[in-house]
């Protein structure tokens, strides 16, 4: 599997986790501490992915997720497809990532074999 995914999480073991697992599969991946470090990062990039945790500091993943959209529109650029991630067992919240428009939701503690197939079909149909 080729692609390129940034990890926005603000628990530095998830990122770990996440960032060494998807780089054994193959793919590039990158980091991001918070909602504010991965727009800043986005100004310079643009990867194929994006992996979202929900709850964060300062910003929550909802509200990166509405400013990534308004992002790609001011810059006139193809949305790129997020994948949210939650340790939260709420339906509601599953729904409204749908609503907002996600690729997909993905509960944590993820599975590795679902979260690259998860990927997986996600870039497969971006492109």
């Amino acid at each position: 599997m080729t692609g390129w995914i940034v990890v926005v999480d603000d628990d530095i073991i998830n990122l770990k986790v996440a960032r060494d697992m998807l780089h054994e599969s193959g793919l590039k991946v990158s980091v991001a501490k918070s909602g504010k470090d991965f727009l800043r990062f986005m100004n310079k990039n643009c990867p194929d992915l994006v992996l979202l945790d929900i709850r964060m500091p300062e910003m929550d993943g909802f509200e990166v997720y509405e400013r990534l959209r308004a992002f790609e529109q001011e810059a006139d650029i193809s949305h790129i497809p997020v994948i949210f991630l939650t340790a939260m067992d709420d339906a509601s919240v599953k729904a409204r990532c749908l609503e907002m428009g996600a690729a997909d939701f993905v509960r944590k503690p993820f599975q590795r074999d679902d979260l690259l197939q998860r990927i997986e079909r996600v870039i497969s149909e971006s492109k």
